[in-house]
């Protein structure tokens, strides 16, 4: 399996304000690709500039959005960089090509070119789904046939089992489809099948079942960290 491209580029657009308060050095124009940390003041050079010397800050809004993607990132394994287009070159920002069509920041776009622009969309689902990441448990897909009867009592049967996540109620030749999860320990097709066959087929409303163990998954779900 391909290993998954890990590194995401952030951009935020910070304000800048002339203070005669805050003592800073004198800026340095700082190269497009460079990592800033979000919200810092930080600009470089030489010291003991004063008065009209530029602050750059980040707003609340795109503040939350960079602590948000590098959380989630660092949960996943992946990398963020985050490039403040503020104070890098008018030039530069004109031929970065990620950023033609731009009209809100922060964006944050992954190595396969996928995009979120503008703080409304950087919710936690939205951002999993830019870091696909491995699942660590394992996963089981079951599918049950059922005889007629009270589905209320079937259902809470089945979600007193840990190992149940999901119920789907479906429409054809299988009634219920199963989602199950079994802790990363779990090494073999014999332990899931044996918990199917053992306390799901048990259940004498379950006439049959078919269960599919899958070799390898990806999530995109929050909760799959």
């Amino acid at each position: 399996m391909a290993d998954l491209p890990r590194e995401l580029t952030l951009y935020v657009q910070s304000k800048k304000a002339v203070t005669s308060f805050y003592h800073a050095q004198t800026p340095v124009a700082e190269p497009l690709g460079t990592t800033i940390v979000a919200g810092a003041a930080s600009p470089s050079g030489d010291s003991g500039a004063v008065g009209d010397s530029p602050v750059y800050f980040l707003s609340d809004d795109q503040s939350r959005c960079v602590a948000l993607a590098e959380d989630l990132a660092g949960r996943r394994g992946y990398r963020v960089k985050v490039v403040d287009v503020a104070r890098v070159g008018r030039i530069e920002r004109l031929v970065a090509e990620h950023l033609r069509g731009v009209q809100t920041f922060p964006v944050l776009i992954s190595a396969v070119g996928h995009r979120l622009e503008g703080n409304a969309q950087f919710t936690e689902e939205a951002l999993a789904a830019m870091m696909p990441t491995e699942l660590r448990s394992v996963r089981a897909f079951t599918y049950l046939k059922i005889r007629g009867g009270d589905l209320d009592k079937l259902r809470r049967m089945l979600e007193t089992f840990p190992e149940v996540k999901e119920l789907h109620f479906l429409t054809g030749d299988w009634d219920i489809l199963v989602v199950l999860e079994f802790p990363p320990s779990t090494t073999n097709k014999r332990v899931v099948l044996d918990f199917v066959t053992d306390r799901i087929r048990s259940i004498p409303e379950v006439l049959d079942t078919s269960t599919i163990v899958p070799e390898y998954t990806i999530s995109k779900f929050p909760s799959a960290h």
